[in-house]
């Protein structure tokens, strides 16, 4: 008896491997049917056709809903309209290539969107669009200064632009959509905060009462205008807030260049505004999801998401995570106080 259960133990488990197996097989056919990839020092760009996967979706679906007669016919009539769309010269159609955007403090997926881009604008041609999902909150001007200067290399070359925002494009993150021809937004999507902020605390009395000296020694009158843990002036202060004076003007002159018509003393003050009232302010052009964006798209495009994977260790991928998981923590406080 006790020989024969495990045997049977033993069957159990080569069956559950073999299935397993098959599982994964299939799972990898999939995954290459409707992504390709090209590896290059540093990274990959994974390439996956969005067509095809929304034409699995919809057969996933007639499947389970229809009679299968009924699901049958269906099949029968889309593989011969594909098969007539393949011979026919019209099956050459214009692309909508989807690239994403998910925005931090430091904007750290700008190097992934350089190499997206360069490897696009070797590629894209008359009648294509690009279309950029942008999830951005804003952070620190340089960087995203630099993501929106990696739009404009689409821009400049005559390509038409698009951004979709269906969360937030705020501060930075708005820096980069208004250079796109055309901003859609969903309709509580948080859209503007057209402003600098810059804040610091100073431990300096803590210092002083605990009995320890902190020295900075500069050169230059405005080397260094506030400190942690310096004793801040009045002439520090003045300067810093010149400074975000001069950073606000600039951000302005940028939004009034790709966004004209905007009144921008009414909305370069800092505020947020859901996606509708963006709407009304101009700062934005249609109310739409991206995922409404793309139905519809595909109707007349070939469309194609664009990734840049880079290479990375284990233990940076996690870092990483957590880390753009921190920086997004004020984009969620924003979204909750935004408008109270």
């Amino acid at each position: 008896m006790l020989d024969a259960l495990i045997d049977y133990g033993l069957f159990t488990a080569k069956t559950l491997t073999v299935l397993l197996l098959l599982g994964l097989f299939v799972l990898l056919l999939l995954r290459a049917r409707h992504q390709g990839g090209y590896e290059v020092d540093g990274g990959r760009l994974e390439i996956t056709n969005l067509n095809d996967r929304y034409e699995d979706m919809a057969d996933g679906l007639k499947r389970a809903t229809q009679p299968p007669k009924a699901y049958k016919r269906w099949a029968k009539a889309e593989h011969k309209a594909h098969k007539a769309l393949a011979k026919a010269d019209s099956a050459v159609r214009p692309r909508l290539f989807v690239l994403d955007f998910h925005g931090d403090l430091l904007a750290t997926e700008v190097g992934g969107l350089r190499e997206t881009i360069s490897a696009l604008l070797q590629e894209v041609g008359e009648g294509d669009e690009v279309l950029v999902r942008l999830d951005n909150a804003g952070g620190a001007v340089h960087e995203h200064g630099l993501a929106a200067s990696q739009l404009l290399r689409i821009r400049r070359r005559g390509i038409a632009l698009t951004v979709a925002v269906d969360r937030v494009a705020a501060s930075g993150g708005y820096l980069m959509a208004c250079v796109a021809e055309r901003i859609v937004a969903a309709p509580f999507a948080i859209i503007g905060s057209i402003g600098v902020i810059a804040q610091l605390p100073n431990f300096h009395r803590w210092l002083e009462h605990q009995g320890i000296d902190f020295e900075l020694h500069t050169a230059g009158d405005y080397k260094r205008t506030l400190t942690l843990f310096g004793e801040n002036t009045d002439v520090g202060r003045a300067k810093l807030r010149e400074h975000l004076e001069e950073t606000h003007q600039l951000f302005k002159d940028f939004i009034r260049e790709y966004r004209q018509g905007v009144d921008l003393e009414k909305v370069a003050t800092g505020e947020y505004w859901y996606g509708e009232q963006a709407l009304g302010l101009g700062l934005v052009d249609e109310l739409s999801t991206s995922d409404d964006y793309l139905l519809a798209a595909r109707a007349s495009r070939d469309l194609y998401r664009l990734r840049w994977q880079s290479k990375k260790r284990p233990w940076q991928r996690l870092a990483g995570g957590v880390a753009a998981l921190l920086a997004r923590l004020p984009a969620v406080v924003a979204g909750t106080v935004a408008r109270r």
